[in-house]
């Protein structure tokens, strides 16, 4: 059993950055690779970025190529999210996940283990 806790998000203008972070409980944290998915009001949840279990891999959305960041830090049980150059279009709740898969997957589907979300708004 994996516990997630996201933190991080906020408000934010548009153009400017914030740093998610989502804590896992349990000591098996780098057996999983992780993910990061967002679902905006009235569509459907989507992934973002994801990382393998030792963080030598990543994945990302077209949508969000060049302005965000993951990476993980397997000593402290924590995957972060930095992102850049935020739009309001990005504005939405923010989930980590946790798939037992030694790479991610940007299927919602293939996740074990899920936070319970952080909200990220960006004004115009």
């Amino acid at each position: 059993q994996v516990q997630l806790v996201e933190s991080g998000g906020g408000l934010v203008q548009a153009g400017g950055s914030l740093r998610l972070s989502c804590a896992a409980s349990g000591r098996t944290f780098g057996s999983y690779a992780m993910g990061w998915f967002r679902q905006a009001p009235g569509k459907e949840r989507e992934f973002v970025a994801g990382i393998s279990r030792s963080g030598g891999s990543t994945s990302y959305a077209d949508s969000v190529k060049g302005r965000f960041t993951i990476s993980r830090d397997n000593a402290k049980n924590t995957v972060y999210l930095q992102m850049n150059s935020l739009k309001p279009e990005d504005a939405a709740v923010y989930y980590c996940a946790a798939d037992r898969a030694v790479y991610p997957d940007d299927s919602s589907y293939a996740y074990d283990y899920w936070g319970q979300g952080t909200q990220v708004t960006v004004s115009s």
